[in-house]
C-alpha cells in the first residue's frame, strides 16, 4: 500500500462524511489520483465504523464535512417538490406518448402522493373550511370540558 498524501486522505474523508461507500471512494480515487486504494483502507477513515481509530484532526475534517452535506440540502435540486414535479412531469409525458398506461397511471399516483404531502411526514388536522379544530366539534361544552380537565390534573 503506498503511503497516501495529505490530499487523498482529506478526498477519502470528505467523501466518506457524504455518505459515500468506501467501494465509491476507492474508485473515485483511482480516476482522480491515478492510485489504487483497497476500498477496507479507505473505510478506516470513516470515524462512525465500529473500531475506528482516526486521528482527532481527520475526525475534526469529517464532523465538518458531514455538517456541511447536511445543511446544503437545499443546494440539491432533487429535495425541492417543484423539481420532482417537473421530473414526474417529463416522466408522464414521454409514457403518453408511448402509450405505456401504466406508467401514465404510476406516474400520476407518485405525483399525487407529493403534491399532497405523502413523502413530507406532515399531517395538519384542521376543522371545516381549515379553521382550527374546537372542542365544540365533539359535542361537549366549554364547561363539561374545564371539568373534565380539572379531573384530569387532580387525578394524576
Amino acid at each position: 500500500m503506498p503511503q497516501l498524501s495529505a490530499e487523498i486522505k482529506l478526498h477519502i474523508v470528505r467523501a466518506l462524511a457524504c455518505y459515500e461507500t468506501p467501494s465509491q471512494v476507492s474508485r473515485s480515487i483511482k480516476e482522480l489520483f491515478g492510485v489504487d486504494v483497497p476500498r477496507q483502507h479507505v473505510g478506516r477513515y470513516d470515524p462512525t465504523a465500529s473500531g475506528s481509530d482516526v486521528s482527532a484532526k481527520w475526525r475534526a475534517v469529517f464532523d465538518a464535512a458531514r455538517a456541511a452535506h447536511h445543511s446544503d440540502l437545499h443546494e440539491i435540486p432533487i429535495s425541492h417538490r417543484a423539481y420532482r414535479l417537473r421530473a414526474l412531469q417529463r416522466e408522464l409525458i414521454k409514457a403518453e406518448e408511448r402509450g405505456n398506461t401504466q406508467m401514465v397511471m404510476k406516474v400520476l399516483e407518485i405525483a399525487a402522493k407529493e403534491v399532497g404531502g405523502v413523502y413530507t411526514g406532515r399531517r395538519e388536522v384542521t376543522g371545516p373550511g381549515g379553521t382550527p379544530l374546537s372542542h365544540q366539534m365533539l359535542g361537549v361544552s366549554s364547561v363539561e370540558l374545564a371539568a373534565a380537565v380539572r379531573a384530569a390534573r387532580n387525578a394524576g
